[in-house]
């Protein structure tokens, strides 16, 4: 006796005990083939093979490859910048440093948490050229202007490396975005990797060696409580 299907289209690929939504499930099969293959030469077609849905399908989520990379760049820089504010708010009472280290502590985190080491998209010459790279530039000069206004303010009078914030920011920027490139080149960003990128950024902001050491230990601390904030009952700060 044969089993008549009660769908159109093959079956997925994907077990359908997997715990990810069919949107995640998108989103990581994008991932994937845009970090190894380009995004120029990934087809919508492609991904939902990839995910083992017809490509109609993938419409339901996304409208199209643009939208699909917008979020995944979203995701490579929105985390760290949605908590700028926290951490300017738990460093009030340190020094200026504290919070420039635990921006970077927080955003090294985000860059090697993200799936599928998605920080190297932006480096990527189709996608920088396309439409959905827009939004992300703009999110991404938020967060080189924290950086920026942060480094300033700790950097003592005429030791800053860089006059401009924005300059300074950006230069900041890219120091933590070696995360993306140690993680292609698989090695492991445990803590003392993350610790090394944070205190090379405040090196790189003009602040004294005998200052860093007592700072790491302050901003560990307050990335420990944002990270028990961000992990309470309901998410967000009591």
């Amino acid at each position: 006796m044969s089993i008549r299907r009660t769908h159109p289209g093959r079956p997925r690929l994907v077990p359908s005990r997997t715990a990810a939504p069919p949107r995640e499930q998108v989103l990581h099969a994008a991932a994937q083939l845009f970090v190894t293959k380009g995004f120029a030469a990934t087809s919508t077609r492609e991904i939902a093979e990839q995910v083992g849905i017809r490509q109609a399908s993938l419409y339901y989520h996304f409208t199209g490859k643009d939208e699909i990379l917008a979020e995944l760049l979203e995701r490579s820089v929105r985390p760290t910048v949605d908590r700028v504010a926290r951490i300017e708010q738990l460093t009030a009472s340190e020094s200026p440093e504290t919070a420039l280290y635990a921006l970077a502590l927080v955003d090294v985190q985000t860059l090697a948490e993200a799936p599928d080491n998605i920080g190297m998209l932006a480096t990527h010459p189709d996608v920088t050229s396309s439409e959905a790279f827009d939004a992300f530039r703009s999110t991404r000069a938020e967060l080189a202007d924290a950086y920026g206004r942060l480094a300033t303010r700790a950097a003592e009078p005429g030791v800053a490396p860089v006059a401009d914030p924005r300059h300074l920011g950006e230069m900041l920027m890219h120091l933590v975005e070696v995360t993306t490139s140690l993680r292609g080149s698989g090695v492991p960003i445990d803590d003392t990797t993350a610790a090394v990128i944070a205190a090379t950024c405040l090196r790189a902001s003009g602040i004294p060696e005998s200052r860093i050491t007592t700072t790491a230990l302050a901003a560990a601390t307050v990335v420990d409580e944002l990270c028990a904030r961000d992990s309470g009952p309901t998410g967000s700060e009591s």
